[in-house]
């Protein structure tokens, strides 16, 4: 192994994995819906950020879709 390696050289080229890398984004949630998460995240070893991000990500593989609509009282 060199001890030092010229770089300068090398072409650079785009990261092919940039397009799955994670996006921050700013989210209001209610305090029941964190706390659910966070001690489902507990219980799992997993940080509950991810455990939302795993629920969402299978809501879009399987194309889930969500029914509003409002009850109307006569």
């Amino acid at each position: 192994m060199k001890a030092e390696y010229d770089l300068s050289k090398m072409k650079s080229r785009k990261n092919p994995y940039a397009s799955k890398l994670k996006k921050p984004v700013t989210m209001r949630l209610s305090e029941d819906v964190i706390s659910y998460f966070k001690e489902m995240a507990d219980e799992k070893g997993v940080p509950y950020q991810s455990l939302i991000n795993l629920y969402l990500r299978d809501c879009v593989a399987q194309h889930r879709k969500i029914d509003i609509s409002w009850q109307v009282k006569s």
